[in-house]
């Protein structure tokens, strides 16, 4: 069996999380079956890049555009989008669904977002949902039955083990988008008034949707000098950033998974997150859940998790044994049984 799928955002600049999915898959998958045929398919903002990119031995390049008919028997949409409907067996993945469910958004990214999903879940003859959250919304807000959905979570890698531990400093750090879902103007507030002076604020992410109030919120913060604004940052960076943090702070409002939770429970960060949407799914009982829309809910968490070592310990000891749980490995293994089901 033939598989193709849609590779575009493997080779985005700036990995976001879809991106650091489709090219888990991607690899994953050529890797666990070398005998079998895939086909990379690349739209055509991304031809040019793609032809540069490597490939595994048992992958070919496709250019991918609407009413391509496909000649591969599954054709795998990576981030819930399917253009074409000449395509012999189709499986979508669905991320998220906040854009329809929030003031997130422009209104004409809204309804382009809406057209598209709900066309992906028509055309789809199963849909991967990342949590079972998503899988919820996919059933709410696109009227599909659960028979179609299949949950398979996201993974997460842990680091090489480091010879010498660098120190943990009093840094509470948040990985993501600066955008209005992330809440970062309510983690900043809270920050303002519980956290001891000694302790930082470090914000590593891209600039998104809502950022220049957020940016202006850090402005006229009184400790802004203690919050720290790094845009995206490199994978090395990152990964320094997560072995000096203290704290992961990360309320965001609405999330399909959640990936830098697990990030950060992979490295020992003991982790501050919501207790909506996925948030709750992904964390279980190994972090500290507050309420997203209640500054003072967060402010209370910040004020124990800063001040109380042995519950940053507690903490830290739980999430490295929750994100054991998670695997590139086992959702690679659950996507090929999806397709193993179309292939019957």
């Amino acid at each position: 069996m033939k598989i193709a799928l849609d590779a575009t955002h493997s080779l985005d600049r700036n990995l976001s999380g879809v991106g650091v999915y489709s090219r888990e898959i991607l690899q994953g998958l050529a890797a666990a079956h070398p005998q079998t045929k895939f086909l990379f398919c690349y739209r055509p903002h991304r031809a040019l890049r793609a032809l540069s990119a490597s490939l595994p031995r048992n992958a070919g390049r496709r250019l991918l555009w609407k009413g391509w008919a496909s000649p591969a028997g599954v054709f795998h949409g990576l981030n819930q989008r399917i253009d074409s409907t000449r395509y012999p067996r189709t499986v979508s993945t669905f991320h998220d669904l906040f854009v329809m469910t929030g003031d997130y958004s422009t209104p004409d990214f809204r309804r382009r977002f809406t057209e598209q999903a709900r066309a992906a879940a028509d055309r789809s003859d199963l849909i991967i949902a990342v949590s079972r959250h998503t899988a919820r919304q996919v059933q709410e807000l696109l009227g599909i039955e659960a028979a179609r959905i299949r949950v398979i979570p996201h993974g997460v890698r842990r680091p090489p083990e480091t010879k010498i531990p660098i120190p943990r400093e009093p840094l509470i750090l948040f990985v993501g988008a600066l955008q209005r879902r992330k809440n970062v103007a309510t983690l900043v507030e809270a920050f303002e008034t519980v956290a001891p002076a000694n302790w930082r604020l470090v914000l590593a992410g891209s600039s998104g949707y809502g950022s220049e109030k957020i940016l202006e919120r850090i402005e006229a913060s009184p400790r802004k000098q203690d919050i720290q604004v790094l845009g995206y940052v490199s994978d090395a960076k990152l990964e320094a950033l997560y072995q000096r943090a203290s704290v992961f702070a990360f309320p965001s409002l609405d999330e399909g998974f959640g990936m830098p939770v697990l990030e950060a429970m992979a490295r020992g960060v003991p982790v501050l997150t919501s207790n909506a949407s996925a948030l709750p799914e992904v964390s279980g009982d190994a972090a500290l859940l507050v309420n997203p829309g209640d500054v003072d809910s967060l402010r209370e968490g910040l004020l124990k998790l800063t001040r109380d070592d042995a519950l940053r310990a507690e903490l830290a000891g739980k999430g490295l044994a929750r994100s054991g749980e998670f695997s590139w490995e086992k959702a690679v293994s659950e996507t090929w049984k999806v397709y193993q089901e179309l292939a019957v």
